[in-house]
């Protein structure tokens, strides 16, 4: 386990940070197993917070009958439970609300991960942080490595372990900081001998199966490689160099009914972390798929695929064409695609392969120029991720505007209050574009009635208005000197785009022409953006342009953050 200095030069970081900070920060103990100390790290700082008059409470803490851990918590104000009954049961979740109304600086709340009871405010305690955070309270909390999503396939395929409470990437993203709290296989099976984790009749059970040396190093190593991938992550966020390299970013291709996509996209998530790369998830929708011709069952899948994907922190996009590997490539060619993820192609009929017919995943390696088509086999269920590391690409993105190179793009510069429009009844898809270009208009974009009819046939083409709840009309103008970005909040939703969750925040991004790597970061910038609870919202109780443009502000303000 680490030592107590490092600890606690640890807390002091946090300590400054909290100090600083005007809204909440996260705080995440990572670790590879029960057991290994995360818990009571935590509870030590909450100590060491309130013996520096910071008013730390306990929000929710699972002591799970350890001894030492239950000691911990004496001393520490302890919000009281909700108390629910379900199927004749009494169930004990934290009281959101309760901790909402004590206010303190920092709550301490425990398994991240976990999920909550039938009629608790949220489905996953992880939302329940994400409020808390969003009401200016600090968190302080716990996880363990398998509870991340886009790790499922690889711990089922090495730990042989169905993980079914899970938190999507993004949530670890966002946190201000992650300590791995760590412990060899050996200490870790001597405390579960000892008692100091399991009851005495769980012990045996637990160290022929969970415990065993081979499950806990291959956890213990996926811990260690997650968070120098997160330390890379926030070190290559920080370059201020100019880069000039051609991006390359990662895209995963999505059918209807495609045999384990969940398993692609957890793969390209994590590949795109590696390569620390923007990715893409694109559904190519051919006539035969039309919402009006697959059946419910079918569009459940999808609709289920595609949530995941965003969970992932992927930038959806679904294109309609029949000419499936064709629309990959434009889509590639166009958002500065390097690497194609696709899982294994159905078999081409006998009487066709004698006429040379190709699947899908042979013509993209066959037209595919200057791109990786990575394959997964997706047929069967029991051939999980490749995990080892890929090649990283060389260089990074450049970023193109008319006043130079520079890396960041902040929102505030491309945005202004009198580009923001307010809907606060349910208002149709063309009235929102239509007033997002006008709205962008205000300094000169060129032909207004072209545009508009450039944008509403490539939305018919390749709708932006599929990712759970948010949108990104976009194209790339002749002519276009800088880029401008609108923005719309409809409140009630977007009338008459048929999505499970509606509608309420539209990004419009009008680009030049001769400027799409400008295109890629902005979409990124965006994304990032509608990803955020505490932003959204904010957005979302904005009465006019002047209050969601101060939103955005105190979202990219540096000392915020």
């Amino acid at each position: 386990m680490k030592d107590n200095a490092f600890l606690q030069r640890r807390a002091d970081s946090f300590l400054r940070m909290i100090r600083r900070a005007q809204r909440g920060r996260l705080k995440i103990y990572l670790g590879y197993g029960a057991g290994v100390g995360k818990t009571y790290q935590m509870l030590l700082e909450g100590h060491q917070l309130k013996a520096e008059g910071i008013d730390a409470v306990v929000g929710l803490v699972e002591t799970h009958g350890r001894v030492d851990t239950a000691k911990l918590v004496e001393g520490l104000e302890v919000v009281p439970r909700r108390r629910e009954e379900y199927r004749g049961v009494i169930l004990e979740e934290m009281d959101v609300d309760a901790v909402l109304d004590r206010k303190p600086q920092v709550a301490l709340i425990d398994e991240l991960a976990h999920t909550n009871a039938p009629g608790s405010r949220n489905p996953k305690r992880y939302q329940d942080v994400q409020d808390i955070l969003a009401s200016g309270i600090h968190v302080i909390t716990t996880l363990n490595i398998q509870h991340i999503e886009s790790l499922y396939d690889t711990v089922e395929k090495e730990v042989h372990v169905k993980v079914r409470e899970r938190l999507p990437d993004t949530v670890i993203a966002e946190a201000d900081e992650i300590v791995n709290v760590d412990l060899t296989p050996e200490d870790l099976q001597k405390r579960l001998k000892e008692g100091k984790i399991y009851p005495p009749d769980r012990i045996q059970t637990a160290l022929a199966n969970f415990f065993r040396d081979s499950n806990l190093e291959t956890l213990r190593e996926l811990t260690l490689r997650e968070l120098a991938a997160q330390i890379d992550m926030r070190r290559r966020e920080q370059v201020t160099e100019e880069e000039t390299a051609t991006p390359d970013q990662v895209m995963v291709c999505l059918s209807s009914r495609g045999p384990n996509s969940e398993t692609l996209l957890r793969y390209a998530s994590r590949l795109a972390g590696r390569l620390n790369r923007n990715w893409y998830a694109v559904y190519v929708q051919t006539s035969s798929e039309a919402p009006t011709v697959v059946d419910s069952q079918t569009q459940r899948i999808l609709s289920g695929t595609l949530t995941l994907a965003k969970q992932l922190g992927a930038i959806v996009f679904t294109y309609k064409g029949e000419d499936i590997p064709d629309t990959i490539l434009r889509f590639a060619k166009e958002y500065r695609v390097g690497h194609i993820v696709i899982g294994s192609p159905g078999p081409v009929p006998f009487l066709k392969r004698l006429q040379g017919r190709k699947n899908v995943v042979e013509q993209l390696i066959d037209k595919a120029r200057g791109m990786t088509v990575v394959v997964l086999d997706t047929r069967g269920y029991e051939k999980a991720v490749d995990e080892r590391e890929p090649e990283p690409a060389s260089g990074l993105a450049a970023q193109i505007s008319a006043a130079g190179s520079v890396h960041h793009p902040a929102l505030i510069d491309l945005l202004s209050s009198r580009r923001i429009v307010v809907w606060d009844q349910p208002v149709p898809k063309e009235v929102v574009v239509r007033s997002l270009l006008e709205s962008a208009n205000d300094n000169g974009i060129g032909d207004y009635d072209t545009i508009l009819i450039e944008l509403l046939k490539r939305e018919q083409s390749s709708s932006t208005f599929f990712n759970e709840g948010v949108a990104f009309p976009h194209i790339r103008l002749e002519g276009l000197k800088a880029p401008i970005i609108s923005m719309g909040i409809a409140k009630q939703g977007v009338s008459d785009v048929a999505t499970d969750q509606p509608v309420k925040l539209v990004f419009l991004i009008l680009c030049p022409k001769d400027a799409p790597d400008l295109q890629v970061r902005l979409l990124a910038l965006v994304s990032r953006a509608a990803q955020n609870r505490n932003l959204l919202q904010d957005l979302l109780a904005a009465t006019n342009g002047e209050h969601a443009f101060a939103a955005v502000r105190r979202w990219e303000t540096p000392s915020d953050r």
